[in-house]
């Protein structure tokens, strides 16, 4: 699902951003990738993974600010029509901010969410969640009490159901961590960091991309990016390409 990243199902991963590196291009490879790979194994004979009418949503992606457009148009690109999957019901976006500063929103989405959840088929090998994202829900209202507290209810809903959940966090002020970022650490399992390159702006490198064990990983399931051996990427209309810190090429 995190291609070229060899992260799990099921896992909670949490990613960074900063303003000149949005992460946006992660969250959308994802999700279509989790669908992608569902319409694969539904063309498998023998395998009963093709989502069934009323099997309910394979992603749900809960956003203060949606923008549907450029999720359809990034979509696209990457040939998957997102206009069907939301018309058939098995891509569900969730505003769990439609009025502001109000607890009983948050208590409410997640309601609603883990119902769907609860409900779901089984047969559904690959299913997602996306909190995008953490840093919006306060910047509008929300505390960081009730965020934390609602983050922590969907991880351990996404984890008894085995549902992978992703949440991104905008980092502000670069190499600082916030109480709220210290306390997401502390919960996932596994960390991309994506950041800009400080050594200043290329035309050929958009970012930098380290994975990072989150402290709630019983071990070290997958290959770890340092930060000093971090991978570079460069995004094109077609998606992401990456390569090893130092080259230009596409390696990955």
């Amino acid at each position: 699902m995190f291609s070229p990243f060899d992260i799990p199902s099921g896992a909670f991963t949490l990613i960074t951003d900063e303003l000149s590196a949005p992460a946006d291009f992660l969250l959308h490879g994802a999700v279509n990738a989790c669908l992608k790979e569902q319409a694969t194994k539904a063309r498998v004979p023998g395998l009963r993974a093709k989502p069934e009418s009323g099997a309910g949503p394979m992603v749900l992606v809960l956003s203060s600010l949606v923008d549907l457009a450029k999720w359809k148009a990034v979509a696209s690109k990457q040939n998957v029509n997102l206009t069907q999957h939301i018309t058939n019901g098995t891509v569900k976006f969730v505003d769990v901010a439609s009025t502001e500063g109000s607890e009983m929103v948050l208590s409410e989405a997640f309601n609603s969410v883990s119902e769907i959840i609860r409900s779901s088929s089984s047969e559904i090998s690959e299913r997602l969640v996306i909190l995008d994202d953490v840093s919006t829900l306060e910047w509008i209202g929300f505390s960081p009490l009730d965020i934390m507290r609602f983050v922590r209810a969907l991880r351990i809903a996404c984890h008894k159901a085995n549902w992978t959940f992703i949440v991104r966090y905008h980092v502000v002020t670069p190499n600082e961590v916030d109480e709220q970022l210290q306390q997401l650490l502390g919960i996932c399992t596994y960390h991309l960091d994506v950041r800009p390159l400080y050594s200043g702006r290329s035309g050929a490198v958009s970012g930098e991309i380290a994975l990072h064990l989150g402290a709630a990983a019983r071990q070290d399931e997958v290959k770890l990016i340092k930060r000093s051996g971090s991978l570079q990427y460069r995004l094109l209309d077609t998606g992401p390409v990456y390569f090893q810190k130092g080259t230009s090429e596409g390696v990955l």
